[in-house]
């Protein structure tokens, strides 16, 4: 009897397992339909490296490494005295121009008075003419005069086309000073060096954290050299790494559990904003060749880009720290 009795408990036990065991198989596969989850995710941000339009001598650094700025917060300063420099040559080239010009202008009035002065001249040349051969037909008048006064009237006409050609000349400039060539060009290098001093003082271009600062007074810097780091405070974001696999029934929109290892039993909510269109490896320096030699077929990641829904002050993120993201399917 005793021995019926423990086999029948153990047929108890041992139904009561399979029983748990279904339940479990049946939980994990209900809920695992439910969300996709890895560990294979880490924060991310817009980093701006940040470097000096122009060429110089730092005079002013205004900030310190790791240090948290605001937009237009002062960086820190080049020299501006070549600038000013540069900036008082190109004005000084708009003056000449400018005078250039109104020379230009006068000539053309001379040249215009000029032309005026031959034709008149040369019309009463004309008139004389037309008189001593008059005077030279009635016996008046020696021939002489009258092949004096031809001379004349043919210098004349020489003089009247060589004033025309001097008035041409004058007035091929553009008659409005603003539309020469070298005041308009004067003009840009005034633009181009007022820029170049306006960029001697650098300030931030978005709220963030500054990191990897080494800059100090008396550095050279050089056009688009890249000084230190900007992580823009805006652009927090976790870039979670799906196996292809996992990635089905994942699309932009679907609410994401986050949490970060380095706040344990903290949670953050996020979105999913966009799925990469290829593996990591797609965009590696050395991609994979995978017709080549032995092959092995691995499953690939793909990157999913998670917005934060908010941050936390408390809670300050760091670029590269890892987490554990829970997309919900449903």
């Amino acid at each position: 009897m005793k021995r019926l009795v423990t086999n029948k408990n153990k047929m108890l036990i041992a139904a009561g397992l399979l029983l748990l065991a279904f339940i479990g198989s049946f939980t994990f596969m209900y809920f695992s339909g439910l969300s996709r989850s890895t560990e294979n995710a880490y924060i991310s941000a817009d980093v701006v490296n940040v470097a000096a339009l122009v060429a110089g001598r730092v005079i002013a650094v205004h900030v310190k490494d790791n240090q948290h700025v605001h937009k237009g917060d002062a960086l820190f300063d080049i020299d501006p005295e070549p600038y000013n420099i540069a900036l008082s040559r190109a004005q000084a080239d708009l003056a000449l121009a400018m005078q250039s010009a109104r020379q230009d202008n006068a000539e053309v009035s001379v040249a215009r008075a000029q032309v005026a002065q031959t034709e008149s001249d040369l019309t009463n040349a004309r008139s004389n003419y037309a008189r001593d051969q008059e005077l030279v037909a009635k016996h008046f008048l020696s021939q002489q005069s009258l092949d004096d006064a031809q001379t004349h009237m043919q210098s004349l006409q020489a003089a009247l086309e060589e004033a025309r050609a001097k008035l041409a000349k004058a007035l091929s400039a553009p008659e409005k000073t603003t539309e020469r060539g070298d005041v308009l060009k004067a003009e840009a290098a005034i633009a181009q060096a007022k820029l170049d001093l306006e960029h001697t003082h650098v300030t931030a271009e978005q709220d963030g954290q500054l990191s990897n600062l080494t800059l100090a007074a008396g550095s050279l810097v050089g056009v688009g050299t890249p000084l230190f780091a900007l992580i823009d405070d805006n652009s927090f974001h976790i870039d979670a790494n799906f196996k292809e696999t996992e990635l089905s029934g994942i699309h932009p929109g679907q609410d994401v559990d986050i949490q970060i290892d380095m706040y344990p039993g903290q949670h953050f909510k996020g979105v999913v904003e966009s799925l990469s269109g290829g593996t990591g490896t797609a965009f590696s320096l050395l991609p994979a060749q995978n017709a080549t030699g032995n092959w092995v077929k691995i499953a690939q990641r793909v990157p999913v880009r998670i917005k934060f829904a908010q941050t936390d002050a408390d809670h300050p993120l760091r670029i590269g720290a890892t987490a554990t993201v829970s997309v919900q399917l449903k």
